[in-house]
């Protein structure tokens, strides 16, 4: 399956994305990390006059394309994190992460595919004297840069953007940033799997962000638009210690792709436990994401 490429992170923007870094202290606030969403790769579009093994097959194409970080395909995720036991006072985190992603045709060749990662964030109280804070975070626009005409292997690079946005001091750093962006991945029968990958640099002195952010993820498709997923975001804060550095999640879920009236709907739900965390990292991750599918092919 020949596909273009689009920015979700799942998953993308991922894309990416999601998981929180290490709590902040006082003077350092929280630097969450939104992970990418799960995106699409181009299809053709369900019809419904189109006889049912067609459509089936339609569909098919469809949902793998929600399961690309970059498709050419307009698609709005709704991608909601609860980091549980997380800060000093070991009490949930939630991260919502508004993902849209929208291409643009440049040439007969070329295809740029455009992610903003808006995380709103619940951020509990960090010590008894804190208060919770509910607010924006930084948004983290992307833009993929990559062939329209693929083979077997897809893929996309361009700049990831880190924008001054946070309302509130433990929401994150207000100060601007950018890095590179890329994302490789392949598809094989029932298989769809790949990873994106980025770092930002963001701020000076005692407020900076450096910070990579690793998405491998994996999908095996099955019958009836059901399939099995894995997207873990390990993130990588360079600015903290080596054992607050790393965090590390093993996990997985179920997925579904589906229509309301003609609107495809993208659905799953995921659990991640962080085999390596900050010290005061959650020991555990629930997410669920919603995605609406607005095919253009």
């Amino acid at each position: 399956m020949r596909c273009g490429l689009a920015a979700s992170l799942m998953l993308v923007a991922s894309a990416t994305v999601a998981v929180a870094n290490a709590p902040p202290k006082k003077a350092k606030p929280v630097v969450p990390v939104a992970t990418t969403a799960t995106a699409p790769v181009p299809a053709t579009s369900p019809r419904e006059a189109q006889p049912a093994a067609g459509s089936a097959e339609s569909a098919d194409k469809l949902r793998e394309a929600a399961q690309n970080p970059v498709a050419n395909l307009i698609s709005i995720p709704l991608q909601n994190n609860t980091n549980f036991d997380y800060g000093p006072l070991h009490r949930p985190q939630n991260v919502l992460n508004v993902q849209p992603v929208i291409p643009f045709k440049l040439t007969e060749d070329w295809n740029l595919i455009t992610r903003w990662v808006t995380p709103v964030i619940y951020q509990p109280r960090l010590s008894l004297t804190d208060g919770a804070e509910l607010g924006l975070g930084n948004i983290q626009p992307s833009f993929f840069l990559s062939p329209a005409k693929p083979g077997k292997l897809i893929w996309g690079v361009g700049p990831v953007f880190w924008l001054p946005t946070a309302t509130g001091n433990t929401l994150g750093v207000n100060k601007w940033g950018a890095g590179p962006s890329a994302v490789v991945l392949t598809i094989q029968d029932h298989w769809v799997y790949g990873v994106l990958v980025n770092n930002i640099w963001a701020g000076t002195q005692n407020q900076r962000v450096n910070q990579m952010l690793i998405q491998p993820f994996l999908n095996y498709n099955m019958a009836d638009g059901w399939y099995l997923t894995s997207v873990p975001v390990i993130t990588a804060n360079w600015l903290a210690k080596s054992s607050d550095r790393w965090t590390v999640p093993v996990g997985g879920g179920i997925g579904r792709l589906f229509k309301v009236g003609k609107l495809p709907i993208n659905a799953q739900v995921q659990a991640f436990y962080n085999v390596v965390k900050p010290e005061s990292g959650p020991d555990w991750t629930l997410r669920f994401q919603i995605q609406a599918l607005f095919p253009t092919f």
